[in-house]
């Protein structure tokens, strides 16, 4: 087995990556903004393995140099997960997409520099799914890319699609393409580690708490250890050098999401809305809601995404989406970020 550096530990799929890596037998480093969260860190990947003396952390921060040779010294791979995320959308665009693109480089670049076998970006479908093209209904491939010029896109979707854009163009202006492979998942679930929610599944804790009514929204989800099982495959299979790969499963609307709440958990789902709410409303209510003015542009609006490229060259097999949107509530709700069942 070699030795892996998780950046980002401290994430929600950072920390599953951790987990995959060191089940698999790896020695692993994670990196974390300051030593003090290690402690934290190590319970919440307690319960679900033991590291051992497996595990060490180092502090490191996207936005410094600082760091980065010593985490990446003598690993075999990279992983690199941790990239910015903010609850609400800045206002200047490039207060997200400069860190996000300068960060992955400075990973990538000490990465390559420090001869790993193999870097695996954590990307985004945000990377792919705004072309600023009329695309045909049929699902999005690897071959497509969004258009990172377009100053309607919210700053997330431009900032994931530079870094990524960064991280190939660098790879291939040194000669290192086949040492570098990019996943890019949809909207992540499933089981939590900790409080620290990733915004993905706040739309699940949103319906278990209670809301107004259902926006017509939807997401293609994938569960958070599909995700982390896709870098494990990416990391280390001859055919995933120099190609990228979408971490996906079926499309949901919201509403239909609620129903299977109402359905696998019954009593412990009782605040899940059943009434929709029109566009309009959920536009008004956006102009007040960071995190619905994050969203509000994908009202009604359905995408659809193939993952052949995963399943047949990695042999990736993801798992059914309810079964991962049930599991995500449990851990919610046991982790008190959800309603439980009444008395």
């Amino acid at each position: 087995m070699g030795t892996v550096l998780v950046t980002g530990g401290s994430g929600f799929l950072g920390g599953w990556c951790v987990i995959q890596a060191l089940e698999a037998g790896h020695q692993v480093r994670t990196t974390v903004r300051s030593l003090s969260r290690e402690r934290e860190v190590r319970e919440a990947l307690a319960s679900q393995v033991d590291a051992g003396d497996r595990l060490s952390f180092l502090a490191a921060d996207l936005g410094s140099d600082g760091g980065w040779a010593e985490a990446v010294g003598g690993c075999d791979y990279v992983l690199h997960v941790a990239s910015p995320f903010p609850p609400a959308q800045p206002k200047d665009p490039d207060d997200l997409i400069v860190p996000a693109r300068d960060g992955t480089l400075r990973v990538v670049r000490a990465a390559l520099e420090a001869g790993v076998q193999r870097v695996v970006v954590t990307s985004s479908v945000a990377a792919i799914r705004n072309g600023g093209i009329d695309l045909p209904p049929v699902p999005l491939t690897e071959e497509h890319w969004t258009e990172p010029d377009n100053d309607d896109l919210t700053p997330y979707t431009r900032s994931k699609t530079y870094a990524e854009r960064a991280a190939w163009d660098f790879a291939r202006e040194s000669g290192q393409e086949q040492r570098l492979a990019v996943v890019n998942p949809v909207a992540i679930i499933g089981p939590v580690l900790s409080d620290d929610l990733s915004y993905s599944v706040q739309a699940i804790q949103r319906l278990l708490n209670g809301m107004p009514g259902i926006p017509r929204l939807g997401f293609s989800f994938v569960d958070v250890r599909d995700v982390a099982d896709l870098h494990m495959r990416a990391m280390t299979h001859p055919e995933a050098g120099g190609e990228r790969f979408i971490a996906a499963t079926e499309f949901l609307w919201m509403s239909e999401v609620g129903q299977i709440l109402r359905d696998r958990l019954g009593a412990d789902a009782a605040k899940v809305p059943t009434r929709s709410i029109p566009n309009w409303v959920v536009r008004t209510m956006a102009r007040f809601d960071s995190g619905l003015r994050t969203v509000a542009g994908d009202l009604g609006r359905r995408t659809d995404y193939s993952t052949e490229k995963a399943r047949t060259r990695l042999g990736w097999s993801p798992r059914p989406v309810e079964d991962s949107i049930v599991e995500c509530a449990r851990s919610l709700i046991e982790h008190g970020a959800a309603p439980a069942r009444a008395a």
